[in-house]
C-alpha cells in the first residue's frame, strides 16, 4: 500500500488537507516517501477526563490533536515517531471498551475505539507500519517506555501514603516515573530523566529512592570499568543500570488493578488504500 500511494497526487492532497486543518500551529507533514495510511477519532484518556482526539497514521509517524471543528480545524498537534512506539492491548472496563495503550519513551497513554473491529484495524495497521519501519532502520523494538499517568479522578487520596485527602487546597501531583497520583509531601523530590526532559522532573519518594539507587549502581560500574579494561577482559560491557524496578515497600503494595478509569465515546476511523 505504501509503495502504491507514495508520490501520488491523492496522497499529496490528503497530507496537505491535514496540514491545512492544523494551520500555522502545526508542523509541516509533507516529506518525500511519507504516506498517509489512515485517520480517525479515538477517545484518549487525559488527566481530567477522556476526550475525543483526531489521529492520523502515516507510514513513519503517528499524529494526533484536539478537535475544534471536525475535518476542518484541529490544534495541539503531537507527532510520535513510529519506531519509538509499542502497543499493549488492555481489557475492557465497565465504562470503557476496546482499549489499548500507546507506549513511547517520552509519553504513554490509553485510547479506546468505538468497536472491537475498529481497535483490531488500528492495531493491525500500526503494528505493520512499526514492523516495516524497524526492519528498514535495522532496529529492535523499543524497551523503555514512560509510565502512563493515572487519571485524577481515579483516587481521592494519595496513592503513596494513602493518608492525604485531595481537596481544593490540597493539589494532586503526578510522579513522572510511575504515573501515580500523589500529594505534595510524597513528591517533593526532583530527578533528571534525560529521555523525558532536559530538566529535573517531579517524582514520588519511592521512585526517587529507586532512581538514586540505580544512579549509584551506574556510578560504581563506571568506576570499575577502567580496572576491568586494563585486565583485558574481552567483550565486557558495563552495567547500564537498567535493572528491573524493585517492589514497592510503601504502605500500598498493589493499587487495585480493577479500578475503572475510563469512559467510552463515539468515534470513527478510515484507512486509505
Amino acid at each position: 500500500m505504501v509503495d502504491h500511494l507514495a508520490n501520488t497526487e491523492i496522497n499529496s492532497q490528503r497530507i496537505a488537507a491535514v496540514e491545512n486543518c492544523f494551520g500555522a500551529s502545526g508542523q509541516p507533514l509533507a516529506v518525500p516517501g511519507r504516506v498517509l495510511l489512515g485517520e480517525g477519532i479515538l477517545t484518549k484518556e487525559c488527566r481530567k477526563k477522556p476526550k475525543p482526539r483526531i489521529f492520523f497514521l502515516f507510514n513513519d509517524i503517528l499524529v494526533y490533536g484536539s478537535i475544534v471543528i471536525n475535518k476542518r480545524k484541529y490544534n495541539s498537534q503531537h507527532i510520535i515517531p513510529l519506531e519509538d512506539v509499542t502497543l499493549e492491548t488492555l481489557p475492557d472496563t465497565l465504562q470503557m471498551k476496546n482499549r489499548w495503550m500507546i507506549k513511547t519513551s517520552k509519553k504513554s497513554f490509553v485510547v479506546s475505539a468505538a468497536s472491537l473491529t475498529e481497535r483490531k484495524e488500528w492495531i493491525s495497521h500500526l503494528e505493520e507500519c512499526i514492523r516495516h519501519l524497524l526492519t528498514k532502520m535495522g532496529r529492535q523494538p523499543s524497551t523503555e517506555h514512560a509510565a502512563p499517568w493515572i487519571p485524577d479522578k481515579a483516587t481521592d487520596i494519595c496513592m503513596r501514603c494513602t493518608q492525604t485527602k485531595f481537596s481544593t487546597l490540597t493539589r494532586r501531583h503526578h510522579c513522572r516515573k510511575c504515573g501515580f497520583v500523589v500529594c505534595g509531601d510524597c513528591s517533593r523530590q526532583r530527578f533528571l530523566m534525560p529521555r523525558l526532559s532536559p530538566k529535573p522532573l517531579r517524582v514520588c519518594n519511592l521512585c526517587y529512592r529507586q532512581l538514586q539507587a540505580e544512579k549509584k549502581k551506574e556510578a560504581e560500574a563506571d568506576l570499575r570499568q577502567p580496572e576491568q579494561f586494563h585486565a583485558a577482559m574481552p567483550g565486557y560491557e558495563p552495567s547500564s543500570g537498567d535493572d528491573s524496578d524493585k517492589s514497592d515497600d510503601d504502605k500500598v503494595d498493589h493499587w487495585p488493578a480493577d479500578t475503572e478509569f475510563y469512559t467510552s465515546e463515539v468515534s470513527w476511523s478510515s484507512f486509505h488504500s
